[in-house]
Protein backbone atom coordinates (compact mmCIF):
# COMPACT_ATOMS: atom_id res chain seq x y z
CA UNK A 1 0.00 0.00 0.00
CA UNK A 2 3.09 2.26 -0.08
CA UNK A 3 1.86 4.70 -2.79
CA UNK A 4 -1.05 5.69 -0.56
CA UNK A 5 1.14 6.25 2.48
CA UNK A 6 3.91 8.43 1.17
CA UNK A 7 4.07 11.91 2.73
CA UNK A 8 2.88 14.91 0.74
CA UNK A 9 3.69 18.59 1.15
CA UNK A 10 2.27 21.73 -0.46
CA UNK A 11 3.27 25.13 0.88
CA UNK A 12 2.36 25.11 4.60
CA UNK A 13 0.47 21.80 4.35
CA UNK A 14 2.34 18.63 5.35
CA UNK A 15 0.43 15.35 5.15
CA UNK A 16 1.52 11.90 6.33
CA UNK A 17 -0.19 10.15 3.41
CA UNK A 18 -2.20 10.62 0.20
CA UNK A 19 -5.70 9.76 1.50
CA UNK A 20 -8.26 12.57 1.51
CA UNK A 21 -11.74 12.43 3.01
CA UNK A 22 -13.96 13.71 0.21
CA UNK A 23 -16.46 16.50 0.93
CA UNK A 24 -19.85 14.90 1.47
CA UNK A 25 -23.05 16.71 2.41
CA UNK A 26 -24.56 15.22 5.57
CA UNK A 27 -27.22 17.82 6.50
CA UNK A 28 -26.79 17.22 10.22
CA UNK A 29 -26.00 20.74 11.41
CA UNK A 30 -29.34 22.20 12.58
CA UNK A 31 -29.53 25.92 12.00
CA UNK A 32 -26.30 25.68 10.02
CA UNK A 33 -24.25 25.05 13.18
CA UNK A 34 -21.90 22.02 13.40
CA UNK A 35 -22.86 19.93 16.43
CA UNK A 36 -20.74 17.84 18.76
CA UNK A 37 -21.72 14.88 16.61
CA UNK A 38 -20.14 16.61 13.61
CA UNK A 39 -17.01 17.27 15.68
CA UNK A 40 -16.68 13.58 16.59
CA UNK A 41 -17.45 12.48 13.02
CA UNK A 42 -14.44 14.33 11.64
CA UNK A 43 -12.20 13.61 14.63
CA UNK A 44 -12.66 9.85 14.21
CA UNK A 45 -11.39 9.97 10.62
CA UNK A 46 -8.46 12.19 11.58
CA UNK A 47 -7.47 9.73 14.28
CA UNK A 48 -7.67 6.79 11.86
CA UNK A 49 -5.02 7.67 9.25
CA UNK A 50 -6.94 10.01 6.93
CA UNK A 51 -4.23 12.38 5.72
CA UNK A 52 -6.46 15.33 4.83
CA UNK A 53 -10.11 15.97 5.60
CA UNK A 54 -12.17 18.18 3.32
CA UNK A 55 -15.34 19.27 5.05
CA UNK A 56 -18.79 18.86 3.65
CA UNK A 57 -19.82 21.89 1.64
CA UNK A 58 -20.26 24.85 3.99
CA UNK A 59 -22.03 27.90 2.67
CA UNK A 60 -21.02 31.53 2.24
CA UNK A 61 -22.84 34.62 3.52
CA UNK A 62 -25.53 34.96 0.85
CA UNK A 63 -29.20 34.35 1.70
CA UNK A 64 -29.68 31.99 -1.25
CA UNK A 65 -26.43 30.06 -0.82
CA UNK A 66 -28.05 26.99 0.79
CA UNK A 67 -31.02 24.78 0.00
CA UNK A 68 -31.15 23.07 3.39
CA UNK A 69 -31.12 24.72 6.85
CA UNK A 70 -29.26 21.67 8.20
CA UNK A 71 -26.28 22.26 5.91
CA UNK A 72 -23.54 24.05 7.90
CA UNK A 73 -22.56 27.59 7.04
CA UNK A 74 -19.21 29.32 7.36
CA UNK A 75 -20.17 32.82 8.39
CA UNK A 76 -22.56 33.00 11.35
CA UNK A 77 -20.92 33.42 14.76
CA UNK A 78 -22.44 30.24 16.22
CA UNK A 79 -21.48 28.22 13.14
CA UNK A 80 -17.89 29.47 13.24
CA UNK A 81 -17.70 28.51 16.91
CA UNK A 82 -18.83 25.02 15.89
CA UNK A 83 -16.18 24.87 13.17
CA UNK A 84 -13.58 26.01 15.69
CA UNK A 85 -14.48 22.95 17.77
CA UNK A 86 -14.15 20.78 14.66
CA UNK A 87 -10.67 21.95 13.66
CA UNK A 88 -9.38 21.81 17.22
CA UNK A 89 -10.61 18.22 17.54
CA UNK A 90 -9.09 17.24 14.19
CA UNK A 91 -5.76 18.77 15.16
CA UNK A 92 -5.85 17.07 18.57
CA UNK A 93 -6.16 13.75 16.72
CA UNK A 94 -3.18 14.58 14.51
CA UNK A 95 -5.20 15.43 11.41
CA UNK A 96 -5.28 18.21 8.83
CA UNK A 97 -8.43 19.79 7.42
CA UNK A 98 -9.82 22.39 5.07
CA UNK A 99 -13.38 23.65 4.64
CA UNK A 100 -15.09 23.36 1.27
CA UNK A 101 -16.56 26.81 0.61
CA UNK A 102 -19.89 26.50 -1.21
CA UNK A 103 -22.79 28.31 -2.84
CA UNK A 104 -25.39 26.08 -4.50
CA UNK A 105 -26.62 28.74 -6.95
CA UNK A 106 -29.56 27.69 -9.09
CA UNK A 107 -29.42 24.15 -7.71
CA UNK A 108 -31.53 25.68 -4.97
CA UNK A 109 -35.24 25.74 -5.60
CA UNK A 110 -36.92 29.03 -4.61
CA UNK A 111 -38.52 28.83 -1.20
CA UNK A 112 -35.98 26.42 0.30
CA UNK A 113 -33.06 26.76 2.69
CA UNK A 114 -32.63 28.87 5.81
CA UNK A 115 -33.91 32.00 3.99
CA UNK A 116 -36.79 30.73 1.84
CA UNK A 117 -37.73 34.24 0.68
CA UNK A 118 -34.28 34.83 -0.88
CA UNK A 119 -33.43 34.76 -4.57
CA UNK A 120 -31.24 31.93 -5.86
CA UNK A 121 -28.03 33.54 -7.10
CA UNK A 122 -27.03 32.57 -10.61
CA UNK A 123 -25.05 33.79 -13.62
CA UNK A 124 -28.12 34.68 -15.70
CA UNK A 125 -31.23 33.81 -13.70
CA UNK A 126 -31.73 30.78 -15.99
CA UNK A 127 -32.19 27.11 -15.34
CA UNK A 128 -30.17 24.61 -17.41
CA UNK A 129 -33.19 24.35 -19.73
CA UNK A 130 -33.01 28.05 -20.58
CA UNK A 131 -35.98 29.15 -18.50
CA UNK A 132 -35.60 32.58 -16.87
CA UNK A 133 -36.78 32.20 -13.27
CA UNK A 134 -34.66 34.64 -11.23
CA UNK A 135 -33.38 38.20 -11.66
CA UNK A 136 -30.07 38.51 -13.50
CA UNK A 137 -27.47 39.62 -10.93
CA UNK A 138 -25.78 42.97 -11.44
CA UNK A 139 -22.01 43.34 -11.38
CA UNK A 140 -22.38 44.89 -7.93
CA UNK A 141 -24.21 41.77 -6.72
CA UNK A 142 -21.57 39.54 -8.26
CA UNK A 143 -18.89 41.50 -6.42
CA UNK A 144 -20.80 40.95 -3.18
CA UNK A 145 -20.91 37.20 -3.88
CA UNK A 146 -17.17 36.99 -4.55
CA UNK A 147 -16.53 39.02 -1.39
CA UNK A 148 -18.56 36.45 0.54
CA UNK A 149 -16.35 33.62 -0.72
CA UNK A 150 -13.30 35.59 0.38
CA UNK A 151 -14.78 36.27 3.81
CA UNK A 152 -15.34 32.54 4.29
CA UNK A 153 -11.75 31.80 3.27
CA UNK A 154 -10.58 34.44 5.73
CA UNK A 155 -12.63 32.76 8.45
CA UNK A 156 -10.85 29.49 7.71
CA UNK A 157 -7.51 31.20 8.18
CA UNK A 158 -8.61 32.79 11.47
CA UNK A 159 -9.99 29.52 12.83
CA UNK A 160 -6.75 27.66 12.15
CA UNK A 161 -7.71 25.43 9.22
CA UNK A 162 -4.86 24.05 7.13
CA UNK A 163 -6.12 24.88 3.63
CA UNK A 164 -9.25 25.99 1.77
CA UNK A 165 -11.22 24.40 -1.06
CA UNK A 166 -13.60 26.33 -3.32
CA UNK A 167 -16.49 24.23 -4.63
CA UNK A 168 -16.43 24.87 -8.37
CA UNK A 169 -18.02 21.62 -9.55
CA UNK A 170 -21.22 19.62 -10.00
CA UNK A 171 -23.44 22.35 -11.40
CA UNK A 172 -23.32 24.64 -8.36
CA UNK A 173 -22.76 28.40 -8.57
CA UNK A 174 -19.11 28.63 -9.67
CA UNK A 175 -19.67 25.80 -12.12
CA UNK A 176 -22.81 27.50 -13.45
CA UNK A 177 -20.61 30.42 -14.50
CA UNK A 178 -18.27 27.96 -16.27
CA UNK A 179 -21.17 26.31 -18.14
CA UNK A 180 -22.42 28.08 -21.26
CA UNK A 181 -25.86 26.50 -20.84
CA UNK A 182 -26.47 28.55 -17.69
CA UNK A 183 -24.15 31.51 -18.25
CA UNK A 184 -25.83 33.71 -20.85
CA UNK A 185 -24.43 37.03 -19.64
CA UNK A 186 -23.13 39.70 -22.01
CA UNK A 187 -20.34 41.16 -19.86
CA UNK A 188 -16.83 40.15 -18.77
CA UNK A 189 -18.13 36.98 -17.12
CA UNK A 190 -19.39 35.47 -20.39
CA UNK A 191 -18.09 34.40 -23.79
CA UNK A 192 -15.54 31.62 -24.21
CA UNK A 193 -14.83 29.11 -21.46
CA UNK A 194 -11.86 31.23 -20.41
CA UNK A 195 -14.10 34.30 -20.26
CA UNK A 196 -16.72 32.40 -18.24
CA UNK A 197 -14.01 31.46 -15.74
CA UNK A 198 -13.56 35.13 -14.78
CA UNK A 199 -16.06 34.78 -11.92
CA UNK A 200 -13.99 31.92 -10.47
CA UNK A 201 -10.78 33.88 -10.96
CA UNK A 202 -12.23 36.80 -8.99
CA UNK A 203 -13.20 34.40 -6.21
CA UNK A 204 -9.70 32.89 -6.26
CA UNK A 205 -7.89 36.23 -6.21
CA UNK A 206 -10.02 37.55 -3.35
CA UNK A 207 -9.64 34.32 -1.35
CA UNK A 208 -5.88 34.43 -1.86
CA UNK A 209 -5.75 37.98 -0.57
CA UNK A 210 -7.52 36.82 2.61
CA UNK A 211 -5.48 33.69 3.35
CA UNK A 212 -2.02 34.84 2.28
CA UNK A 213 0.54 33.25 0.00
CA UNK A 214 1.45 30.17 2.04
CA UNK A 215 -1.95 28.61 2.79
CA UNK A 216 -2.93 26.15 0.03
CA UNK A 217 -5.98 27.03 -2.03
CA UNK A 218 -7.74 24.25 -3.93
CA UNK A 219 -10.71 24.24 -6.29
CA UNK A 220 -12.99 21.31 -6.99
CA UNK A 221 -13.97 21.05 -10.65
CA UNK A 222 -15.94 18.62 -12.77
CA UNK A 223 -16.91 18.09 -16.35
CA UNK A 224 -20.26 16.50 -15.40
CA UNK A 225 -23.13 18.48 -13.90
CA UNK A 226 -25.90 17.22 -11.67
CA UNK A 227 -28.27 18.77 -14.20
CA UNK A 228 -26.59 16.89 -17.09
CA UNK A 229 -24.23 14.02 -16.37
CA UNK A 230 -22.82 14.00 -19.91
CA UNK A 231 -21.86 17.70 -19.92
CA UNK A 232 -18.29 18.73 -20.73
CA UNK A 233 -16.61 22.09 -20.28
CA UNK A 234 -13.47 21.09 -22.17
CA UNK A 235 -13.67 18.71 -25.12
CA UNK A 236 -9.94 18.47 -25.82
CA UNK A 237 -6.73 18.53 -23.78
CA UNK A 238 -5.93 21.92 -25.30
CA UNK A 239 -9.21 23.40 -24.08
CA UNK A 240 -8.68 21.86 -20.65
CA UNK A 241 -5.14 23.22 -20.41
CA UNK A 242 -6.21 26.78 -21.19
CA UNK A 243 -9.11 26.59 -18.73
CA UNK A 244 -7.15 25.12 -15.83
CA UNK A 245 -4.12 27.33 -16.39
CA UNK A 246 -6.34 30.39 -16.09
CA UNK A 247 -7.31 29.15 -12.61
CA UNK A 248 -3.81 28.28 -11.45
CA UNK A 249 -2.49 31.60 -12.74
CA UNK A 250 -5.13 33.32 -10.59
CA UNK A 251 -3.81 31.61 -7.45
CA UNK A 252 -4.99 28.00 -7.26
CA UNK A 253 -2.40 25.59 -5.81
CA UNK A 254 -4.26 22.29 -6.24
CA UNK A 255 -7.00 20.90 -8.48
CA UNK A 256 -9.60 18.48 -7.11
CA UNK A 257 -10.90 16.73 -10.22
CA UNK A 258 -14.27 15.08 -9.69
CA UNK A 259 -15.49 12.19 -11.81
CA UNK A 260 -17.91 9.34 -11.23
CA UNK A 261 -15.30 6.56 -11.53
CA UNK A 262 -11.63 7.41 -11.07
CA UNK A 263 -10.45 4.70 -13.49
CA UNK A 264 -12.27 6.10 -16.53
CA UNK A 265 -10.16 7.97 -19.12
CA UNK A 266 -10.95 11.63 -19.73
CA UNK A 267 -10.02 11.79 -23.42
CA UNK A 268 -9.71 9.23 -26.20
CA UNK A 269 -6.23 7.92 -26.91
CA UNK A 270 -4.99 7.91 -23.29
CA UNK A 271 -5.93 6.10 -20.10
CA UNK A 272 -5.22 9.21 -18.00
CA UNK A 273 -8.18 10.15 -15.87
CA UNK A 274 -9.39 13.71 -15.26
CA UNK A 275 -6.91 14.38 -12.44
CA UNK A 276 -4.14 12.78 -14.49
CA UNK A 277 -4.73 15.12 -17.39
CA UNK A 278 -5.00 18.13 -15.07
CA UNK A 279 -1.63 17.34 -13.50
CA UNK A 280 0.02 16.70 -16.87
CA UNK A 281 -1.29 19.94 -18.37
CA UNK A 282 -0.69 22.31 -15.45
CA UNK A 283 2.05 20.74 -13.35
CA UNK A 284 0.16 21.48 -10.12
CA UNK A 285 -0.84 18.74 -7.65
CA UNK A 286 -4.18 17.07 -8.22
CA UNK A 287 -6.71 15.11 -6.20
CA UNK A 288 -8.60 12.32 -7.93
CA UNK A 289 -11.92 10.91 -6.74
CA UNK A 290 -14.71 8.61 -7.85
CA UNK A 291 -15.97 5.30 -6.42
CA UNK A 292 -12.75 4.43 -4.61
CA UNK A 293 -12.90 0.97 -3.07
CA UNK A 294 -16.47 0.35 -4.23
CA UNK A 295 -18.04 -1.23 -7.31
CA UNK A 296 -21.01 1.12 -7.71
CA UNK A 297 -20.75 4.87 -8.28
CA UNK A 298 -22.10 7.47 -5.88
CA UNK A 299 -25.16 8.38 -7.94
CA UNK A 300 -26.68 5.12 -6.75
CA UNK A 301 -26.21 6.19 -3.15
CA UNK A 302 -28.68 9.03 -3.69
CA UNK A 303 -31.23 6.42 -4.73
CA UNK A 304 -30.70 4.24 -1.68
CA UNK A 305 -28.31 1.75 -3.29
CA UNK A 306 -25.47 0.03 -1.49
CA UNK A 307 -22.19 -1.08 -3.05
CA UNK A 308 -19.80 -3.99 -2.70
CA UNK A 309 -16.11 -3.64 -1.92
CA UNK A 310 -13.84 -3.34 -4.98
CA UNK A 311 -10.13 -3.96 -5.49
CA UNK A 312 -7.66 -1.12 -4.94
CA UNK A 313 -5.12 -2.51 -7.44
CA UNK A 314 -5.96 -0.05 -10.22
CA UNK A 315 -5.72 2.89 -7.81
CA UNK A 316 -2.34 1.76 -6.51
CA UNK A 317 -0.98 1.33 -10.02
CA UNK A 318 -2.01 4.84 -11.00
CA UNK A 319 -0.59 6.36 -7.83
CA UNK A 320 2.65 4.39 -8.20
CA UNK A 321 3.25 6.00 -11.58
CA UNK A 322 2.35 9.46 -10.27
CA UNK A 323 -0.75 10.02 -12.39
CA UNK A 324 -2.20 12.18 -9.60
CA UNK A 325 -1.05 13.12 -6.12
CA UNK A 326 -3.92 12.48 -3.71
CA UNK A 327 -7.03 10.33 -3.73
CA UNK A 328 -10.32 11.39 -2.15
CA UNK A 329 -12.45 8.67 -0.57
CA UNK A 330 -16.16 9.25 -0.04
CA UNK A 331 -18.74 6.61 0.77
CA UNK A 332 -16.18 4.09 2.06
CA UNK A 333 -15.25 6.60 4.79
CA UNK A 334 -18.87 7.39 5.57
CA UNK A 335 -19.41 3.68 6.07
CA UNK A 336 -16.27 3.05 8.11
CA UNK A 337 -14.16 5.70 9.87
CA UNK A 338 -11.31 3.16 10.09
CA UNK A 339 -11.11 2.49 6.34
CA UNK A 340 -7.69 4.15 5.94
CA UNK A 341 -6.19 2.32 8.91
CA UNK A 342 -7.39 -1.02 7.56
CA UNK A 343 -5.82 -0.26 4.19
CA UNK A 344 -2.59 0.86 5.85
CA UNK A 345 -2.42 -2.38 7.84
CA UNK A 346 -3.29 -4.48 4.77
CA UNK A 347 -6.49 -5.72 6.40
CA UNK A 348 -8.39 -5.57 3.13
CA UNK A 349 -10.58 -8.49 4.16
CA UNK A 350 -12.00 -6.22 6.88
CA UNK A 351 -13.16 -3.49 4.50
CA UNK A 352 -16.92 -3.01 4.59
CA UNK A 353 -19.45 -2.92 1.81
CA UNK A 354 -21.26 0.40 1.63
CA UNK A 355 -24.83 0.56 2.93
CA UNK A 356 -27.08 3.50 2.12
CA UNK A 357 -28.27 3.30 5.73
CA UNK A 358 -24.96 4.88 6.75
CA UNK A 359 -26.11 8.18 5.22
CA UNK A 360 -28.73 8.49 7.93
CA UNK A 361 -26.29 8.76 10.85
CA UNK A 362 -22.92 10.26 11.73
CA UNK A 363 -20.85 7.21 12.66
Amino acid sequence: MSPLFKPFSLKSLDLPNRIVMAPMTRSMSPGGIPTEGVVEYYKKRAAADVGLILSEGTTIDRPGASFDPKIPNFHQEEALAGWKNVIEAVHSAGGKMGPQIWHVGMARKPGTGPFPEAYSDSPSGMTHTGKLVQPVPTQEEISDITDAYAAAAGNAKKLGFDMVEIHGAHGYLVDQFFWDVMNRRDDKYSGTLIDRAEFAREVIRKCRAEIGADMPLCIRISQWKQQEYSAKLAHTPEELEAFLTSLTDAGIDMLHCSQRRFWEPEFDGSDLNFAGWAKKLTGVPTISVGSVGLKGDFFGAFQGEGSEVASLDNLLERMERGEFDLIAVGRALIQDPHWATKVKEDRLEDLQAYSAESLKVLT
